[in-house]
């Protein structure tokens, strides 16, 4: 495997032709005080892309992301990048982290030096993590993709290999959204029994089947009803839209930076906050940068294609096997989805379940402390 160092560098020419499109954006008219109603808030919108093109300084963003180590390799004819940041401990557990949709590995930047250096970090006596943070193939510096077939079973064979070829042949996972998808799936096809434990932050479930008695919690209730909600509304919209038809949005969202911000925006308040203001849980700072990461790479029709490949690859296994690593659930209360733990353990070895004070779907990105603290706790 040829392991290649690496480092984010987007040049100041995809920059200025971004701050350039921004300013020439063509905005539909709209109604009077709809707010979020249909959408995407136009005003917040347009105050966003004023600030994307004028103040937003993506150079800040991507020294962060080069104080940490970087490698690139090609696996099954893919380019992958991964942020690869081993402890200073002897006794550090290796931790694959892998992110989900519509972000990017930017919801890991305040997650890795903790979790690779925890004395650093005021927490002399937690656990130490060799941390390997790789972008999906077809997100952001793994991207795009550019053949078919990348379902979650070829991303976690290849993430497999990755892991192999940095010298961890055993380690942990964790994830939320995509990335539990994928280490869920690593985890079912035991390929080299290589994944020893799994942490996930919204897991897979199986409701009852008829005729089956079941108690639920009132949060697990409510959380139900909250998803009902959420499909009703359009709020997860995506799921159809990318699992069906992604290259008709695409190319508009590919063209215009002001509609792909519109998008990741109008979704990311959705996940988090729901209802309300989207910045008491992302920044405009953090919104932009993971905006910056999917235009200047190219990779929002990749990353929406991910959704037709899952779509194919369970009809092939309508009926997955059940999962035997040991496996550690925390909920953050403001995810979109959270399934009752009797469902997730229709499906997982559940060895520790919990529901966190605070946080939504990007938990790690949201509440970067509350994330880590989470991961110390289920690997322990």
């Amino acid at each position: 495997m040829n392991l290649r160092p690496s480092s984010v560098e987007i040049s100041a020419e995809v920059i200025e032709d971004l701050r350039a499109r921004l300013l020439r954006t063509r905005w539909p008219a709209e109604y009077e005080d709809v707010g979020w109603g249909l959408g995407t808030d136009l005003g917040y919108l347009k105050g966003l892309v004023d600030e994307w093109a004028t103040r937003f300084n993506w150079y800040a963003v991507q020294d962060r992301l080069n104080a940490f180590g970087q490698v690139e390799v090609t696996i099954d004819g893919q380019r992958i990048h991964a942020f690869h940041q081993p402890s200073p401990r002897p006794d550090a557990i290796p931790l694959l982290l892998v992110h989900g949709w519509p972000g990017s590995v930017i919801e890991f930047i305040d997650c890795i030096a903790p979790l690779s250096n925890p004395e650093a970090h005021g927490a002399r006596h937690a656990p130490a993590f060799h941390v390997v943070a790789p972008s999906i193939p077809g997100y952001g510096f793994s991207g795009p993709t550019r053949e078919e077939g990348w379902s979650p079973r070829r991303i976690s064979r290849a993430f497999d290999d990755l892991m192999y070829g940095l010298g961890y042949p055993r380690y942990a996972g964790a994830g939320g959204d995509w990335g539990a998808n994928i280490l869920t799936d690593l985890a079912r096809s035991d390929r080299r029994g290589s994944l020893t434990a799994l942490h996930v932050t919204m897991p897979t479930g199986l409701p009852p089947a008829p005729g089956e008695v079941e108690t639920l919690t009132e949060f697990e209730q409510a959380s139900l009803d909250h998803w009902q909600h959420a499909l009703a509304t359009g709020r997860v919209e995506h799921v159809a839209v990318n699992s069906h038809r992604p290259h008709t949005y695409a190319v508009a969202m590919n063209d215009s930076p002001a509609g792909l911000l519109a998008w990741l925006v109008d979704m990311c308040r959705s996940f988090t906050v729901y209802e309300g203001d989207v910045e008491s849980a992302l920044s405009r700072e953090q919104l932009l940068a993971n905006a910056t990461i999917y235009w200047a790479t190219g990779t929002i029709a990749s990353a929406m294609r991910l959704y037709v490949e899952h779509a194919r690859q369970k009809a092939a296994e309508p009926n997955p096997p059940f999962v035997t690593v040991p496996t550690s659930v925390s909920i953050f209360p403001q995810d979109i989805r959270r399934w009752p733990r009797s469902w997730a353990e229709r499906c997982l070895t559940i060895t520790d379940w919990e529901v966190l004070p605070a946080g939504g779907h990007f938990g790690s990105w949201e509440q970067p402390a509350l994330f880590v603290d989470a991961v110390r706790r289920a690997f322990n």
